[in-house]
């Protein structure tokens, strides 16, 4: 998929207030058919923008068009995509998707954050659940 494309899928609008520190969290999945249903999170602190739901969901579609072999690769994906487009203050993304590897194995999940240089709000952070 052209990365361009893939992109543009993100629409952003002006954040109302970047002037104070808050949390956003959309949570989607990724549905193809014949193929597990892997949960995507979204967790971050708007600077100038915040981002459209709904496009998140038209994103989550065009990435559920790629064969992904590990979550990693689609956790890596997104928030290089998020901080790309959106620029967030903060950026957590969680990838959990069941593992069919081995019967043993029932999730494989992946966690990644961002943050802009200096940035820090630990009163914010400290009242999400830990990962």
């Amino acid at each position: 998929m052209d990365i361009t494309a893939r992109r543009n899928t993100l629409e952003c609008t002006s954040n109302p207030d970047s002037g104070i520190d808050y949390m956003v969290n959309i949570e989607g999945h990724i549905d193809k058919e014949g193929a597990t249903r892997t949960v995507v999170l979204l967790r971050y602190v708007p600077d100038k923008l915040v981002l459209d739901a709904g496009s998140f969901g038209v994103y989550l579609d065009k990435l559920g068009d790629v064969g992904w072999n590990v979550p990693e690769d689609l956790a890596v994906t997104i928030i290089s995509d998020i901080n790309n487009e959106l620029v967030p203050r903060w950026v957590r993304i969680s990838v959990s998707a069941p593992d069919l590897a081995h019967p043993a194995v029932d999730t494989h999940g992946v966690v990644l954050e961002d943050r802009q240089p200096k940035w820090d709000n630990s009163g914010l952070l400290s009242r999400l659940k830990q990962i």
